[in-house]
């Protein structure tokens, strides 16, 4: 291990904190945690890739934070609650000031969500973060794709396709990722690209109402299409549902901001099935987080997404397609 590798570790140790379930932290060949008692370990683990998964030019600062946030989405999805993590980056240069930030953003995260970072390695290479992060359910409670039932409905958090509105205007040139946007609606796009929000205090409230969840990484088709895959069931979708934020209707109008939330991915908010007496239950949690949850469709008897003509055979956001 090179001086500079040693100096890039000590930087980002001095921004953990102790904690009693970490029995040994970074500094040794491994980590010795302590799980709590009776419950179950989540473990997910994502990589994410310059010019792949986020843009090159993209501030280190959103990458710090997008490096974690796509992991704490699938323990939200899971109804865990985030524990520990692992980084192992790939960095072309022993930056400093490039590891500063993007520790800001990387801490920034783990702080609001209580999650420790216990060790990692560093290599030099193209630009590359992998995260594998830890998280704690109940036996038994964890929620998962095969849950779905015939007769469940389908919900989904937040609003959807934002990010793949943005990710076309700055693929098209009009959306700068560098730099906060003068135009609110347009940065607001923007944030949700580079910055999305891993719905965790949503998945944990979801645990003993929901039946099966799964974060909406790949775009609602393909994702929902993983569900009903795991469950042997269908579904069924209407897209005059869907919920579109102003921002991306009144970038692409509605119609095409419809099309970016079935297909497009990187949003990482939730789609989940619950019996229809549980409304009452969906209702009351959104409410409590302030965060809107809407119905777009039911699991039905068959296979497959049927969302008024379009279908589970197109991936939305393609993980080996450069961007």
């Amino acid at each position: 291990m090179s001086l500079a590798e040693f100096s890039l570790i000590e930087r980002i140790r001095t921004r953990t904190r102790a904690r009693a379930d970490v029995v040994l932290g970074i500094g040794d060949d491994a980590a010795l945690l302590q799980p709590r008692a009776g419950e179950q370990l989540v473990v997910t683990a994502d990589t994410l890739n310059s010019g792949v998964h986020f843009p090159a030019e993209t501030p280190p600062y959103d990458i710090g934070w997008k490096t974690l946030a796509v992991n704490l989405s699938d323990l939200a999805s899971m109804g865990a609650r985030p524990a520990w993590c692992v980084l192992a980056l790939s960095l072309p240069d022993a930056d400093p000031d490039w590891i500063d930030a993007f520790a800001d953003g990387f801490f920034a995260l783990a702080d609001a969500h209580d999650i420790v970072l216990v060790g990692g390695d560093t290599t030099r290479g193209p630009l590359s973060l992998s995260v594998t992060a830890m998280g704690q359910v109940a036996p038994g409670a964890a929620l998962r794709r095969d849950g779905a039932q015939v007769g469940d409905d389908v919900w989904v958090s937040g609003t959807l396709g934002d990010a793949a509105v943005a990710l076309r205007a700055w693929q098209g040139g009009t959306l700068d990722v560098r730099r906060p946007a003068e135009d609110a609606p347009v940065d607001y796009l923007r944030q949700r690209l580079a910055r999305p929000t891993p719905r965790v205090a949503l998945g944990a409230a979801l645990v003993g109402v929901a039946h099966a969840a799964v974060d909406i990484s790949d775009g609602l088709l393909a994702d929902l299409g993983h569900i009903c895959e795991r469950s042997g069931v269908g579904a069924r979708v209407d897209p005059e549902r869907l919920p579109v934020s102003d921002a991306a209707r009144a970038r692409v109008g509605l119609t095409h901001a419809r099309e970016a939330a079935l297909r497009g991915g990187d949003d990482y908010e939730l789609c989940f099935t619950a019996a229809a007496a549980q409304r009452g239950a969906v209702e009351a949690i959104a409410a409590r987080l302030a965060l809107p949850l809407t119905r777009i469709g039911a699991i039905v008897a068959g296979q497959g997404v049927d969302a008024g003509g379009e279908t589970t055979g197109h991936r939305g956001y393609e993980h080996f397609t450069e961007l």
